[in-house]
This record gives C-alpha cells, sequence and structure tokens, in this order.
C-alpha cells in the first residue's frame, strides 16, 4: 500500500511531499486514541532491542538521523512511529533558510537522494524552546522515553575560524534538553565546512566543547559526524583525535560527494550540487565503520548511518562494528513500518 503512494507522491516536489506526509501524520497523532493505534501498529517492543550506551537507555538501536526534522517539530509523531532515538538538526545559532530550493532530488533508481538544503533551520534558541516543550510533555514520563540526539553546526556566514563560537553556542544553548551531541563539521552544503574535518581544526572545536562538557556536574555525551569520503588517513586522524579529546561516539557517515555506480542516466540530475545518500552509499558507509571500529578496538561506539533500508542492511552495520543505526532515505522508500520492519528483523 504503502509503495502504491510514495509513487504518486513522488510525482510531487520531495520538499512540499515532506511537509504534506509529516502534516498529515501531526493531525492524526495530536488524537491520543488514534495515536496508540499508530504506534501499536508501527512500533515493535521487544527486550533483546534495548540497550545501554552512553550512559542512556535506547528502546531499540534504530534511530532518524539528523535533518528530518530539524527543528524537533515531528517528534510526537516519530515516536508513534517506533524510533528509539531521533537526532533534530543540524541547528545553528541564528536561523538561517538554507539554500534556494529546488534543493533536493530523487533518484528512484539507485533508491537514492540528493540534497543540498545547506542547514536550513529555525535557530538555537526557537529549537531549544520546543525540546523544553517535548520534555515536559506527559510523552516524555514514558517507562522508555525516546532519546534526543542535537545535531548542530555552524552558520553560513561564519568564516571557519570562527566556527568554533558556532558550536559552542549551540552547544550550551541545548545542552539542557538533548541527551547527546553530534557535532557536524561533514556536510558538503554549507561552503568550506568540510574542512573543519582537518586535524587542527576539528581539535579546536571538540575541545572547546570538551572543556564546556566537563565542567558540567553530568556531561553530556558527544560525538563526531564524518564524511564517507575521508581516505584511510584522515580517518586515522579521526581516530587519533577520538581518543585525545575522549569523545564518547562517532557517527559514520554522512551523504557522499561521488557519483559512481549510478543506475541514473540523466546527467543533469546527478550532476546536481548536493550530497548523495540512500542505496548507492551501503558499502562505503559499511566499510567506514568496519575501518573505524578495527583502528578504535571497538573502544569508541559507533553509530551507522547511509543506505540502511531493510533489517539485512542494519545487521550488516551492526556485523561491522556498529552500536546503533540511523535511517534517513530509507524512511522515504520504506515508508513508515521500516523500524518494526528492522526491528523484527533484529529479533528473529
Amino acid at each position: 500500500m504503502y509503495y502504491l503512494l510514495r509513487d504518486l507522491l513522488f510525482h510531487f516536489p520531495p520538499e512540499e511531499v515532506h511537509y504534506f506526509s509529516m502534516s498529515m501524520l501531526h493531525k492524526a497523532c495530536s488524537i491520543p486514541p488514534i495515536k496508540n493505534i499508530i504506534s501499536k501498529n508501527f512500533s515493535f517492543d521487544h527486550p533483546t532491542l534495548e540497550k545501554e550506551l552512553f550512559g542512556l537507555h535506547f528502546k531499540n538501536p534504530v534511530g532518524l538521523g539528523a535533518g528530518f526534522d530539524k527543528n524537533a517539530v515531528y517528534l510526537n509523531e516519530l515516536e508513534a512511529l517506533g524510533f528509539g532515538f531521533v537526532e533534530i538538526g543540524t541547528v545553528t545559532p541564528k536561523a538561517q533558510p538554507g539554500n534556494e530550493q529546488p534543493r533536493v532530488f530523487r533518484l528512484p533508481k539507485d533508491k537514492a537522494l540528493i540534497n543540498r538544503m545547506g542547514f536550513n533551520n529555525e535557530g538555537a534558541i526557537a529549537v531549544r524552546e520546543r525540546l523544553e516543550k517535548w520534555n515536559s510533555s506527559p510523552s516524555s514520563a514514558a517507562h522508555h522515553p525516546m532519546i534526543i540526539g542535537g545535531n548542530i553546526g555552524k552558520n553560513k556566514i561564519t568564516p571557519n575560524e570562527d566556527a568554533w563560537k558556532d558550536y559552542k553556542i549551540c552547544f550550551s544553548e541545548l545542552f539542557d534538553v538533548a541527551d547527546y551531541f553530534v557535532v557536524n563539521v561533514s556536510s558538503p552544503n554549507t561552503p568550506g565546512l568540510r574542512e573543519l574535518q582537518e586535524k587542527e581544526s576539528l581539535r579546536k572545536i571538540l575541545s572547546h566543547l570538551q572543556n564546556i562538557n566537563q565542567s558540567k556536574p553530568k556531561p553530556k555525551p558527544l560525538l563526531l559526524k564524518i564524511a564517507p569520503d575521508l581516505t584511510k588517513e584522515q580517518l586515522d586522524d579521526i581516530v587519533a583525535l577520538s581518543f585525545e579529546i575522549k569523545l564518547d561516539g562517532l557517527v559514520a557517515t554522512n551523504t557522499t560527494l561521488s557519483r559512481e555506480n549510478l543506475a541514473t542516466q540523466n546527467v543533469e540530475l546527478i550532476n546536481q550540487q548536493g550530497g548523495l545518500s540512500g542505496k548507492p552509499l551501503t558499502v562505503r558507509s559499511t566499510e567506514v565503520v568496519e575501518y573505524l571500529s578495527q583502528q578504535t578496538k571497538s573502544q569508541i561506539p559507533i553509530m551507522a548511518s547511509g543506505g540502511i533500508f531493510t533489517g539485512e542492511d542494519a545487521k550488516e552495520k551492526l556485523n561491522a562494528g556498529a552500536s546503533l543505526v540511523q535511517v534517513w532515505t530509507g524512511f522515504i522508500y520504506e515508508g513508515p513500518m521500516i523500524v518494526k520492519n528492522i526491528c523484527k528483523s533484529l529479533v528473529h
């Protein structure tokens, strides 16, 4: 049924479909009995799925990656769909509109997306206020509340030498309302951002954040999200820095700039600027997860992201060394049953 609906919706612009679909789900979930029905049909709970990581209790290992709910608007709805955790953002200090539309493109033959959103979000204060409401809502007192991660970045107009200040602002603003943090220096859609993955730039950002973090009575888990396009030497630098700064985890990986081995033949489409996500990223993201796991001797937990559509995809990432998995493009192509299907597969 979903695939028929999806094929119909794919005739309309991606962003319009996103807001239309989530608006419909929002209306449904605003009625408690209907939300309960949705939750019963789209969630799957089992004791073996539960996981303790970073001092947090995850009801299952399947999360939603950053970029889907940038402003923490749809947490109630995503909870009903069974996600173990949701990463909001990327959040920047000041609100910004992102890049001009169109900025999201579907590649159905490849089960992929290209996006160049550009960190469009309402800013750290607006997101903090929304998370404060979520944390004080009745649903947050549930037996196993959904974990909320805060993915943070810099504003487009902020020069790289001052980037650390933007990350500091976001971290401080959201500290009391997010369960863990992910430093995003790997999006290809903010000019110059990936340059911050270089060791010295990254050390400056992460050390400032960790200094603030460790000064708190109860520090929050601090993770780094990396690109799939890094060389082994660059990954080795990331590993060394992770131990030096005492990061709590790594998120592997963000979208790729590669356009290799695509079934899509439309040259104009595949040459659109932006990061590619979905099935074409499956193999590379698994390679990065496996390499990081080996180099860290499994001492630094890894969240796997990239090309996860099915339970088999999730198992592959977990077997490669990941502790948790995140879906995004798979959610678009597989629909609202994706979490339940993956969780059932992991149990059986």
